[in-house]
């Protein structure tokens, strides 16, 4: 199968290497398709460009694809990709990634997409049931492989309070996706900061779990 995903931020980066990893085709597009963001899915193919320009989706041989995913976090951009996906290259499959709840409502089929996927609802709706400060809770296993859904909230004396993101060593095949702090979701990225009390959303495997709790515990642990 070909995919080709809009938008090469953190959430179009992981599908890409998933998809993969389970032998399907993988082309990125993003404006800022720069040699760093290719070192991250380098055995996906890369094309810098507008994806709501026409010529660019003409490059990206768009009516070859079977499925084309946007996953940026531009509504606006996700529904214009969705739309021209379908009205001038009769993609057979689109999904588009929905960042403000508030617009979800416009990700149909009137706007060419077939499937939506709300991100902060999901992760809302998922971390409602674990809230216990310094324990993993995994909240559901992905039903081919090992890999997991987990949640921790992040105790106040825990070493990693305050650093950066970017600056976290986190165990093997394992990616923070989420957090929820003050009740609402924030997308994570290199330079955000951890703050006590948050809960944070991970896809990890069983393997790491182990790992993974050990890090987020409070610093002395009876």
């Amino acid at each position: 199968m070909r995919v080709v995903i809009v938008g090469a931020g953190s959430v179009g980066r992981s599908i890409a290497r998933e998809l993969v990893q389970h032998g399907h085709t993988v082309l990125l597009i993003d404006k800022e398709a720069d040699e760093e963001r290719v070192t991250t899915a380098p055995e996906a193919s890369w094309l810098a460009g507008d994806a709501c320009e026409i010529s660019t989706l003409q490059e990206a041989e768009l009516e070859t694809s079977d499925v084309v995913v946007a996953a940026s976090g531009d509504d606006k951009v996700n529904l214009v990709v969705s739309l021209l996906s379908k009205t001038e290259f009769g993609v057979p499959r689109t999904v588009a990634r929905v960042n403000n709840p508030k617009n979800e409502w416009m990700f149909d089929e009137s706007w060419g997409v077939d499937v939506a996927v709300s991100t902060p609802r999901l992760m809302t709706a998922l971390v409602e049931e674990a809230v216990t400060v310094g324990d993993l809770v995994r909240i559901f296993d992905f039903q081919q492989g090992s890999a997991a859904m987990a949640e921790i909230t992040l105790p106040p004396d825990n070493p990693n309070v305050g650093r950066r993101i970017g600056d976290i060593d986190f165990p093997d095949d394992t990616l923070l996706v989420g957090i929820i702090r003050d009740g609402r979701p924030i997308g994570p990225s290199a330079d955000d900061s951890l703050e006590a009390q948050d809960e944070l959303l991970f896809l990890t495997t069983q393997e790491s779990e182990p790992h993974l709790a050990r890090m987020v515990r409070p610093r002395h642990v009876d």
